[in-house]
């Protein structure tokens, strides 16, 4: 039994898994997309900056709605819904004839990756042993570097509507695997499915599940924290401030250090740098693989906060060497060594942020919230994350243009702030129960 529930979660791990694969394939398709479609439909830099940067307004939408829709119909029927949005914006984009059909299928994707980018970290978090959560989470990432990879590989080949069709192809995996995976043991606790708990903790965790320490922590903290239920507003009293504090610092400073502008205009830096704009990504694509294998092997050994900090303080180092070859190209010094210096900046930063700010902040926003404000809570750190994303990658062409130098330095300078936030504020969760964690943070203003 025991062999058996392990053999599902890995099964169950791989089918969420897809979820990132397809997160990927939607964030590094503007990169691989961007000179052929503004050819074909007219597009000037602001059209597209448009729609490289309108899909975080779907994505801040869904944000919204993401917390409460997944508490209301479950995590599992929340995930299904998000594909039948990206399967639609994936379908309007490969079939539009003008810049508004383009940009309503970003649309459509965005609102898709809104709700699930906080849902599926949730469900993985609240279906695994502590043990091992930390790596499963973080192994998301892995699949991310594989989607990017897959988006950028295809871009060589195929016309930014074939790529469109492609990308479906995760979305309808998922769709039908989400039929066999269980619903989380946690939130059926919290709507009093006693029975349904119970089967699913078993298909987890083993025969006796249902009658293990862990169910038993399970249902304490769940009637406890749901005697408080808190909206919104509740995420504004004195007992929750550590955890949203912690929750909407890390979400800024992840997109306030630049990462979503490399996922989506990474042809447009290499360019800038004369980088071969049909290599370069994909050669990062693929150099970026081993940071994220490394990540989850690291992540349950030796933490999530010394990662964050290692994460962060190489991610400044490597943006501030490709700020300083931007610098020495503005004023004709050495410009023969740019690309060089700047591809080797853009490898350095992927290894360095695949290892620790990439993906750890959701591994850190799905242990730190109970389940009576998860909902609110989690909608409120998507929504800042997307938010962010939107500004940044809107901002992006414009800022590269007045002043590149400039640019990544200011990245530099955000990836300094995520050391010290989370050397000063971030607390370490390796290897502890949710429920024990989020008991320590509520109480720890007291």
């Amino acid at each position: 039994w025991i062999k058996k529930a392990k053999e599902e979660n890995e099964i169950i791990h791989y089918i969420e898994s897809l979820t990132l694969i397809e997160i990927a394939c939607q964030a590094g398709y503007t990169s691989t997309a961007e000179f052929e479609m503004m050819e074909d439909l007219g597009m000037s830099i602001a059209a597209y900056s448009f729609f490289g940067s309108i899909m975080t307004v779907g994505a801040a939408i869904g944000a919204i709605l993401s917390g409460k829709m997944a508490d209301f119909v479950g995590r599992k029927r929340t995930m299904w819904l998000s594909q039948i949005f990206c399967i639609m914006g994936w379908l309007g984009i490969a079939f539009a004839k003008n810049v508004w059909g383009v940009n309503i299928g970003r649309v459509s994707i965005g609102f898709a990756v809104g709700l699930i980018a906080y849902v599926v970290p949730v469900y993985i978090a609240e279906i695994t042993p502590k043990n091992i959560r930390g790596r499963f989470v973080v192994t998301l990432q892995l699949m991310n570097c594989s989607g990017l990879l897959a988006v950028f590989f295809l871009g060589n080949f195929f016309s930014w509507r074939t790529v469109s069709l492609l990308a479906i192809i995760p979305c309808l995996m998922q769709v039908v695997g989400l039929v066999f995976v269980p619903e989380s043991p946690r939130w059926l606790a919290s709507i009093g499915k006693e029975i349904e708990f119970e089967d699913a903790l078993r298909r987890l965790r083993g025969v006796d599940a249902g009658f293990s320490q862990e169910a038993i922590e399970i249902k304490d903290a769940t009637e406890n924290f749901q005697r408080g239920e808190a909206g919104f507003q509740g995420l504004f009293q004195k007992k929750y401030a550590y955890p949203v504090m912690i929750g909407v610092g890390l979400m800024l400073l992840q997109q306030l250090g630049g990462n979503s502008v490399f996922a989506a205009y990474l042809s447009t830096v290499f360019a800038k740098a004369n980088v071969s704009t049909t290599i370069g990504p994909t050669a990062i694509a693929f150099l970026q693989m081993p940071a994220a294998v490394l990540g989850v092997l690291l992540m349950d050994a030796f933490g999530r906060r010394a990662l964050l900090m290692v994460s962060s303080i190489a991610s400044c180092l490597c943006l501030s060497i490709m700020g300083l070859s931007f610098y020495l190209q503005e004023h004709q010094y050495a410009k023969e060594f740019t690309p060089l210096m700047v591809f080797l900046g853009v490898l350095g930063f992927s290894y360095a942020f695949a290892i620790g700010m990439s993906g750890i902040p959701w591994v850190i926003m799905s242990e730190i919230f109970p389940i009576n404000i998860k909902a609110s809570a989690g909608s409120l750190v998507t929504l800042v994350n997307w938010s962010c994303s939107w500004l940044v990658t809107f901002a992006f062409n414009f800022m590269l243009e007045w002043n590149s130098a400039g640019t990544f330095f200011f990245f530099a300078s955000m990836s300094a702030m995520a050391f010290l936030f989370t050397w000063i504020m971030v607390p370490e969760t390796k290897g502890r129960s949710l429920e024990e964690i989020q008991a320590t943070l509520i109480t720890y203003v007291y």
